[in-house]
């Protein structure tokens, strides 16, 4: 349980810190400030589940976690 917090943690920072390379502004129209803050925030959010999953599995399977 430990693991799969601390997990968690290391992969929020590296998809905030990758994200943060992005420059979504080009893909949304103008003045739709809110609508592109929640897709980058759901974005983010989804990023940091799948990985921490593909990971966590990964482990399992490999017998290293």
């Amino acid at each position: 349980m430990l693991g799969k917090l601390l997990l968690y943690i290391l992969v929020t920072m590296l998809v905030i810190w990758a994200m943060d390379s992005v420059n979504i502004n080009q893909i949304f129209k103008k003045n739709k400030i809110l609508q592109a803050r929640i897709f980058y925030f759901l974005l983010g959010i989804s990023l940091i589940y799948l990985v921490t999953n593909f990971l966590i599995d990964l482990f399992t399977v490999s017998k290293i976690f």
